[in-house]
């Protein structure tokens, strides 16, 4: 299996050296010829290529056409957009993202069949779910927005009770559990502390009746799908 990474950067690097490690072959492209110097990790084997991700002779040269893989993840979101939309719409790479950092652009991205990580809104609703504990954060979407995973502190009404008790079928269940600044996996039975943040996957259909169960509003967190 084949990966082809645009920008060796922090995140290009650390995720080209992950998917070698995942036994992938993969190709790094960037345009400074010293970032390969920079960030790559000692014991890469794959193809470092000097050039610009939408230049489609450099992207052959890095194997995109027998990619299973493509990521862009320049510093520039118009140079991810580019590279991942040549990746997807012309080379029919089954695997495509792109690393965006206007919130905006990556939600009209996503509606293209683009997947996006939006650097800054991800990292906005992470610190505001740490610092400001009563501020609920929408931490991703999935799909195309039909499900929204959001991180709110322990209702007042839950603590004391199992996490089973905010679990509705098809409609909201608990993913995750931050406690003391430790996340995980909580189990059914797990009993919901004061303090906790609570990281909750629901349908977006049904965020009103989580709304009126939680007893405070998600929705005004949540972009609209439209």
């Amino acid at each position: 299996m084949h990966a082809v990474i645009v920008g060796c950067g922090r995140v290009g690097a650390e995720l080209a050296q992950a998917l070698e490690n995942r036994r992938y072959t993969v190709s790094i492209i960037d345009k400074d010829a010293n970032a390969f110097e920079q960030r790559v990790l000692p014991g890469f084997s794959g193809k470092k290529l000097v050039g610009v991700g939408f230049d489609q002779e450099i992207l052959e040269q890095a194997g995109i056409e027998d990619s299973e893989i493509f990521a862009s993840v320049t510093r520039g979101d118009n140079t991810n957009i580019v590279s991942a939309r040549i990746a997807k719409e012309h080379y029919n790479v089954p695997n495509v993202a792109a690393l965006i950092y206007d919130p905006r652009r990556a939600q009209m991205y996503e509606r293209l069949g683009i997947s996006t990580v939006a650097t800054v809104a991800w990292a906005t609703d992470q610190i505001l779910a740490r610092v400001l504990p009563s501020v609920q954060s929408v931490e991703w979407t999935i799909g195309s927005g039909e499900v929204v995973v959001v991180g709110f502190p322990s209702p007042q009404s839950f603590i004391g009770r199992p996490v089973e008790d905010l679990r509705d079928p098809a409609k909201a269940r608990v993913v995750a559990l931050t406690r003391f600044g430790d996340t995980k996996i909580p189990d059914l039975k797990t009993i919901i502390q004061e303090g906790d943040i609570i990281h909750l996957a629901v349908a977006r259909s049904a965020l009103p009746e989580m709304e009126e169960r939680l007893g405070f509003n998600l929705t005004g967190q949540v972009g609209s799908a439209e």
